[in-house]
């Protein structure tokens, strides 16, 4: 997707002549999303005297978030290009687990672990094209900051990570004599996999499906 971008980018200042156009924009979009994602948990049961035993456990949960972000954008005639950027975070809710830890042949305790996500400084490059001045097409790379927020009950902690993924989207919008637009667009956002092994090594939380679709609601000013 990342040479995708890179390549409709360079084709776009190729078609633009010239002599066009340069012009810039800046504005705050609201934006309502629903995300869904899938994950796995796997106790390797290494923290155990039977270290062969392994517990799994995935789940599947859905998403809906309402946040702003801030965006400028440079345009060339009709296409354009741009970064959007979520300033706040998003969390999810706590989830939260119990499995069987083998610790013999013949016992098991119960262990309970929690884990909240945190979603941070997502932020979107992408350029597009106008279509009959008001409608427009674009794609762009995507990047956030994965950060988590556990109770594991073997007293162990998960780290952070970032994930990368790809949006596509469509939109219209409409610039007043004065120079302020408003904007309305519906984007389709996919997210890498991404894993998250604890410190003891005995956990791993593998993010194997994340996408959302995403409504935005935006006002700026161009120049």
């Amino acid at each position: 997707m990342k040479k995708t971008l890179i390549g409709l980018v360079i084709s776009m200042f190729w078609i633009v002549s010239a002599s066009a156009d340069v012009g810039a924009r800046i504005g705050v979009s609201g934006n309502a999303a629903l995300y869904a994602a899938q994950a796995t948990e796997l106790d390797s049961g290494a923290h155990g005297t039977t270290a062969s035993h392994d517990e799994q456990v995935t789940q599947s949960e859905i998403l809906g978030a309402v946040y702003g972000t801030v965006f400028a954008e440079i345009g060339f005639g009709p296409a354009f290009i741009g970064m959007d950027y979520m300033p706040g975070s998003l969390e999810t809710e706590e989830a939260s687990t119990t499995v069987g830890d083998k610790t013999t042949s013949d016992t098991s305790t119960q262990v309970t672990n929690t884990v909240k996500v945190e979603f941070e400084n997502l932020t979107t490059i992408y350029a597009g094209v106008r279509i009959l001045d008001s409608f427009f097409v674009k794609v762009g790379s995507l990047s956030v900051d994965l950060n988590t927020k556990e109770n594991l009950g073997t007293g162990s902690t998960y780290g952070n990570t970032n994930i990368d993924g790809n949006m596509m989207g469509v939109g219209m919008d409409k610039t007043l004599d004065n120079g302020v637009f408003i904007r309305a667009e519906a984007q389709y956002s996919e997210f890498d996999s991404a894993s998250l092994t604890s410190s003891s090594g005995s956990q791993k939380i593998t993010i194997d499906n994340l996408d959302g679709l995403i409504g935005k609601v935006s006002i700026g000013k161009a120049f």
